[in-house]
């Protein structure tokens, strides 16, 4: 937890609802990192935040091992204590109203706001009523955060909704699902999520329109994704997770509907014909497209030097196993998710990253190719 338990810990971003209004009056997509094991971790966190990132998701952590056990909640929530940190949800991997209530009470001075996984389609979570099982359980995840809610509210936190945007003390409760092959099973399960459009027990929902048995290399199912928004979207933000490679080709298009018009001048996207206001959709979350590129959402279609050195820089003040930053690096110099396949290192370049035993060999590596590229001489070492 990074100095979590000190009381001198900055605290965490105000409501995140907040953010989505704030995005809906500029007409833009609020942009999010996916939940990532192992990857959503500070440093990255920092990273993507610092290229155009909203929201940041952790990994998900075990509400169970988070309440029981402190050396868990030390190594599974990494904050800053430095200064502001990248608003940040916490998300949980629970089946029990009680556990998950507890966990986030003791998360919620270090974090916006927490999140239900009920998509993680891993058979081990699935076994133990985790991720995506809890999709057929839609009366336990409904008792879930009607507990969480109230045991925050009960600890003082503004879990209001919009009435307490504004407030310092705001904090969210949400849910991130995947879908049904009956998409009627999924629309029971968001009713009772949900609740009374006018008293919803959930700031948001993250839709993966993937089924628990659907490999990511099969395409989201964009149809299922329509029809919910269209039914969800005029009660809650509705964030899309899956297959967001890259600005230029995100993948839903704008309905037909001359009910959407609108006369908000949006900031300049690459198709422009995708807005907020023409797709009911609140905004996009990315995991592998980020993995590769953390500055797709600043608008690169492939992933630029200087992300690789802010990444590392953030390394150096919030460490990683040095195993897990190789990844990253070697995830960052390949060629990205999108249609733009430019890399900033070689096949041959990349595969020597394997041989490197410590961050000094990693930082000397990295420096000299930057220097052959870039013509900079030093510069991780220098900022470092």
């Amino acid at each position: 937890m990074a100095a979590s338990a000190e009381r001198g810990a900055p605290p965490a971003s105000s409501h995140p609802l907040k953010i989505f209004d704030a995005a809906k009056r500029q007409d833009r997509f609020l942009y999010a990192c996916a939940p990532m094991v192992r990857y959503s971790k500070l440093a990255f966190r920092q990273t993507v935040h610092k290229f155009g990132v909203d929201l940041c998701w952790t990994p998900m952590i075990l509400a169970k091992e988070f309440n029981r056990n402190s050396f868990a909640r030390d190594s599974d929530l990494t904050i800053s204590t430095l200064g502001p940190q990248p608003p940040t949800i916490l998300q949980f991997g629970a089946n029990s109203p009680q556990e998950l209530a507890r966990a986030s009470s003791l998360a919620a001075p270090r974090v916006a706001g927490v999140d239900l996984n009920c998509g993680c389609p891993q058979s081990w979570a699935c076994a133990e009523t985790l991720g995506a099982a809890l999709m057929d359980r839609r009366e336990l995840v409904r008792d879930m955060v009607v507990e969480t809610r109230g045991r925050l509210r009960d600890d003082g936190w503004a879990v209001g909704m919009e009435g307490h945007v504004e407030s310092p003390l705001g904090r969210s409760v949400s849910v991130k699902i995947r879908v049904h092959d009956d998409l009627r099973k999924t629309m029971d399960f968001l009713d009772t999520v949900i609740g009374h459009p006018q008293n919803r027990l959930v700031d948001w929902i993250t839709i993966h329109p993937r089924t628990r048995h659907t490999p990511s290399t099969v395409p989201i199912r964009a149809e299922a994704l329509e029809i919910l928004t269209a039914k969800y979207a005029a009660t809650l933000p509705i964030l899309l997770s899956g297959d967001v490679f890259a600005l230029s080709a995100l993948p839903f298009k704008a309905p037909s509907d001359p009910g959407l018009s609108t006369t908000i001048t949006p900031p300049p996207l690459e198709d422009d014909s995708l807005r907020p206001s023409n797709t009911r959709l609140a905004g996009f979350m990315s995991a592998r497209g980020l993995l590769a590129n953390p500055a797709l959402f600043a608008g690169f279609p492939a992933c630029p030097w200087e992300a690789l050195e802010t990444f590392m820089c953030n390394v150096a003040r919030c460490p990683l196993s040095f195993k897990v930053v190789v990844h990253h690096v070697s995830e960052m110099c390949g060629p990205g998710m999108g249609a733009e396949k430019s890399a900033l290192l070689p096949k041959k370049e990349r595969i020597k990253l394997a041989s490197l035993s410590n961050m000094l060999e990693l930082v000397d590596f990295l420096d000299e190719k930057m220097e052959q590229q870039t013509g900079r001489t030093g510069g991780l070492r220098r900022d470092l």
